[in-house]
């Protein structure tokens, strides 16, 4: 079927490509489907789970991956600034591009000067408490994405807006009192509520004072000979098992604190959304459908030129 579209001569014409041209071509087309057929799965996964997490509320969230659903807030001192537009925000990405020709044919082509994204903490809120978020490594759908030109490589919020010129300035942004629904790895700190691993504490304990190996000699090696004996690295771990345990204690008389980070294990999402889980769900279904068609066409391309190439 997909055969009777293409006309009868582009088979001779891919016949007489170089090797070069044809194997790039091809390659191209490959790639593209097998990239397409990774984000089949990838949003397929993104959507299912989304579906299957049933959303909490901050104060009774457990431990754990959790779904939450509340309005993003600044965290109180300094404020979230987006470098570009010096609007106050919660989030940011910004990207400044400069439009550069290459090739004999002077193509033009964009090449990026400078990009970043915030990993500043801030606040979301909902009618139970408040849950601080590090974005880090999140996968963030934004309520603003602006792209402007200008005539000047900067990126201090002053420049003039323009419709053209040589550089591009491209920003995404979520603001304060923007509903956020987020998804990610819920922990409480402090209180009773917290959950120590103490074990890993002692470990992360006693490797920074082995940094200072001074330090430690000074307070744990009673007859100053240069060396820890056993009974003396015992002592050390006492010492390191006696301080955590004390600040856990001393955390546990302390307020809760809540914090959505990325998971741990890599294989579940973090997303950050200012759109609803129901808005969320259809765009991963739409992207779906689209990979799937792109997988499609690029595989049944490829294989058309591989067969006409090759197949006798």
């Amino acid at each position: 079927m997909f055969e009777s579209l293409i006309p009868p001569d582009w088979a001779l014409r891919v016949q007489q490509l170089e090797p070069a041209e044809f194997w790039i071509g091809a390659g191209v087309l490959i790639a593209l489907a097998l990239g397409a057929f990774y984000a089949i799965f990838r949003f397929i996964h993104r959507y299912h789970i989304i579906e299957g997490t049933p959303t909490s509320r901050v104060r009774s969230a457990a431990q754990g991956y959790v779904e939450l659903d509340g309005i993003g807030y600044l965290m109180p001192g300094t404020p979230i600034v987006a470098p570009l537009s010096g609007i106050t925000c919660t989030w940011y990405s910004y990207k400044v591009e400069e439009r550069t020709e290459s090739g004999s044919d002077r193509r033009e082509r964009w090449r990026t000067l400078r990009q970043e994204t915030s990993d500043d903490l801030f606040l979301l809120k909902d009618d139970t408490g408040e849950c601080v978020i590090d974005p880090e490594g999140a996968e963030v759908t934004p309520g603003i994405s602006e792209v402007w030109y200008g005539d000047v490589p900067m990126w201090n919020g002053t420049m003039l807006r323009r419709s053209s010129g040589r550089y591009r300035y491209t920003e995404k942004r979520m603001h304060p009192g923007d509903a956020l629904y987020a998804i990610g790895q819920f922990r409480s700190i402090g209180g009773s509520q917290e959950l120590p691993n103490t074990h890993e504490e002692v470990r992360e304990l006693l490797a920074e004072w082995k940094r200072d190996q001074v330090a430690l000699h000074a307070r744990f090696d009673r007859n100053n000979d240069g060396v820890l004996s056993v009974d003396e690295w015992e002592a050390v771990r006492r010492a390191a098992w006696k301080e955590v345990l004390a600040a856990q204690a001393q955390r546990a008389r302390g307020p809760v604190h809540h914090l959505l980070t990325r998971p741990d294990d890599g294989r579940r999402p973090f997303i950050l959304s200012v759109l609803p889980q129901e808005l969320l769900i259809t765009r991963y279904r739409r992207y779906t459908v689209l990979s799937l068609l792109v997988f499609l066409l690029a595989g049944s391309v490829a294989t058309w030129m591989l067969t006409a190439r090759f197949g006798g």
